[in-house]
């Protein structure tokens, strides 16, 4: 039995169809597990919140295998999915394989490094994927000021960032998840071109048929800006911090783990957009 974490997510949902194509038995974890039931037909799914101990023993109960996604919101690793960690060991899990952030190793400021440090010291073979900046985040986190202001507000400057596609990363994690010799190993995993914000707008504006622009705030503004519009404190502290590290270059690395792991090249950022273009439509 393999429990994913995070279900209901652009890359939980990939790794359930990607372990499911594959024969696996599959538990999917949400904190709605009635929509992640929707979201996973014929999937096992189960209620789950890293805050709640209550709902760990059904989670991973029977499980041997563990695919660990942070929800973005949570920041407090020693009380929440550290305790998660610890409670998994001990109920038998076997292997985790954990989705970190490329350069992690030299940033212990992000809460992805302390899960990172708490998951070796657990005594479990681990898997760590630390994947670039996700293309989905545009979708997501940064759709609304795409979709009803024509812009693309970060705090990045001229730095290049290898995005990579959610839909990859669920693969690379499937993968993973299914077969052997992985243990004790760290994929940095991005896509296969490097662009700039500048390019990024372009090749929005490009496939939606209006200008897209890109706007460089400074981190303050930035930071005044994300929380002005309804992002939690602590979080747009976390994206204040990620974006400094893409500014001084950190996301602009290209590496060949996706091609080697999956037998091909990674999704295009255009073919990205033009995939999701309803999105960003009015």
């Amino acid at each position: 039995m393999i429990l994913v974490t995070g279900a209901r997510g652009n890359i939980g949902r990939e790794v359930v169809a990607g372990l499911v194509s594959n024969g696996q038995a599959v538990r999917a974890a949400a904190f709605d597990a009635a929509a992640a039931k929707r979201v996973s037909a014929g999937v096992e799914t189960v209620h789950f919140d890293f805050a709640d101990a209550k709902t760990y023993g059904p989670a991973v109960d029977g499980v041997e295998r563990l695919f660990l996604m942070r929800p973005p919101q949570i920041t407090d690793m020693e009380n929440t999915l550290n305790p998660f960690v610890d409670f998994a060991v001990k109920a038998g899990v076997r292997h985790i394989v954990f989705v970190s952030l490329l350069g992690v190793e030299g940033n212990p400021r992000v809460p992805h490094y302390a899960a990172e440090q708490h998951i070796e010291r657990a005594g479990v073979p681990y898997t760590f994927l630390r994947p670039s900046f996700f293309m989905q985040n545009l979708n997501t986190t940064h759709r609304a000021e795409i979709r009803e202001r024509d812009e693309i507000y970060l705090p990045v400057g001229r730095a290049r960032t290898s995005f990579i596609d959610t839909r990859d990363i669920g693969a690379v994690a499937a993968k993973v998840l299914c077969e052997d010799g992985h243990d004790g190993r760290a994929y940095d995993l991005t896509g296969g071109e490097s662009l700039d914000y500048y390019q990024v707008a372009d090749i929005f504006s490009e496939v939606l048929g209006r200008k897209i622009t890109y706007k460089d705030p400074s981190s303050v503004a930035f930071l005044i800006s994300t929380v002005r519009h309804g992002t939690p404190l602590k979080f747009a502290l976390v994206m204040q911090m990620l974006y400094r590290s893409t500014r001084n270059g950190i996301a602009d690395v290209l590496t060949e783990d996706v091609s080697r792991l999956l037998g091909r090249s990674p999704r295009t950022f255009r073919q990205y957009v033009i995939d999701y273009a309803e999105s960003w439509r009015r």
